[in-house]
């Protein structure tokens, strides 16, 4: 027997927390619906701890809206009537801010709009992929499956995320230290050999002199380089915050060994995803891209689907054009010319986002296996070069003395 901690929701609305023993999760909520609540988390560790045992990154917005679409859908799919489903969603939020945001929902839902436009009004929350989800299970009277798709894809989304996001911290931050420790022994550390050696007036070692000059010139420029290594990554930000730099810097960064790759299915994995989310829920082809479109973070490749749309348009299909644009890994537009054969477009396109998905993370492993032992590599190089040239020349002093 197993100790598990549960969330769950009364037949009042209010919120019971605490812990039961039982085999499985499955048990678990089985004795919480023998005691009229509604699970809502089921875990060996208390919800509000969750990141501790399953470290990720989530950021903000993104995760109060993941967990608000989690707990609504878990209200529908048990019967709750969704005014009362967003009012205990509200009740159950864990930040203050987010909490005021859903109330803003249900005073708007109350006023007589429809939740799609309820949520429309905080469109810095919600996306146009989510309220025009909702719109569609509103207009299909689907409204509860809906919410538990829209969860699966916002976890599906927030894990891809997480991943990517986990696996470049540490690269980053290794290299950031690696460049720093040689700048430091550089600039404060040789220094101060060398003052020994210039009293000493031995001719130095060819690598210890080089090792010196290189010192005297980073004491002596080392902090005009950073401040202007500084202002060129300011005006390189705001360069690329411009619509052309932008262009630019999406389609550079598609083009870079390894990483390139990895963003590229990225993408794709989030448009995929995106697509077959939107179209099995009747969302129309084209509103599909233009909104699938609006979701991308590299403009090069979303300006891409509006050839594709003008393609969809003029009859030519949706594989064609994709093909044609020349955008999107060549896998893409097969699986989408399979969909449009077989009349299973949403299956593939979500079969598409789970390939993208485990695709991109296998590049950017491949890319981490590479860069780490390659940075290990030219700190231990450049360490090891400072090393002996502070060896070499200690040893000609000895050699003088004796």
């Amino acid at each position: 027997m197993t100790a598990y901690h549960f969330r769950a929701v009364s037949s009042d609305g209010k919120s019971r927390t605490g812990t039961l023993s039982a085999e499985d999760e499955k048990r678990v909520a089985q004795e919480l619906r023998k005691q009229g609540l509604i699970p809502l988390y089921i875990g060996l560790t208390p919800q509000g701890r969750r990141e501790l045992a399953l470290p990720k990154f989530h950021f903000g917005r993104k995760r109060d809206v993941l967990f608000f679409t989690q707990e609504l859908s878990t209200l529908l799919n048990a019967g709750v009537p969704l005014d009362r489903a967003i009012s205990i969603t509200s009740e159950l939020g864990e930040k203050a801010e987010f909490r005021g945001v859903v109330n803003d929902i249900l005073r708007t839902l109350k006023g007589g709009k429809s939740l799609a436009d309820s949520l429309a009004t905080k469109p810095d929350y919600f996306p146009a992929i989510y309220v025009n989800m909702v719109r569609a299970g509103e207009a299909s009277g689907s409204l509860a499956s809906i919410f538990e798709r829209l969860s699966e894809y916002e976890k599906t989304r927030d894990e891809l995320r997480g991943y990517i996001v986990s696996s470049m911290v540490y690269p980053a931050l290794l290299t950031v230290v690696g460049f720093g420790s040689i700048f430091t022994l550089m600039y404060f550390v040789v220094p101060r050999f060398a003052q020994a050696f210039t009293v000493s007036n031995m001719k130095l070692p060819f690598m210890t002199q080089l090792l010196m000059d290189t010192s005297a010139y980073v004491k002596a420029y080392g902090l005009w380089f950073l401040g202007g290594l500084a202002a060129a990554i300011v005006l390189f930000k705001s360069y690329i915050s411009t619509a052309d730099g932008k262009y630019w810097w999406d389609g550079f960064r598609l083009k870079l060994p390894l990483l390139g790759d990895a963003l590229r299915k990225a993408e794709t994995a989030q448009f995929t995803r995106a697509m077959g989310t939107l179209i099995s829920n009747g969302v129309p082809l084209v509103q599909s891209l233009n909104i699938s479109r609006g979701i991308m973070t590299n403009k090069r490749m979303a300006d891409s689907l509006e050839l594709v749309a003008q393609g969809v348009k003029r009859g030519e299909g949706l594989a064609s054009p994709l093909s044609a644009a020349g955008m999107f890994p060549p896998l893409t537009a097969h699986l989408v010319a399979i969909g449009e054969e077989t009349g299973r477009l949403d299956t593939m396109f979500l079969r598409a986002a789970d390939i993208y998905d485990a695709d991109t993370k296998a590049a950017i492993k491949r890319f981490t296996s590479l860069f780490e032992p390659l940075i290990i590599l030219v700190m231990g190089v450049a360490v090891g070069a400072l090393i002996l040239s502070m060896l070499l020349a200690i040893t000609g002093i000895n050699e003088m003395a004796m």
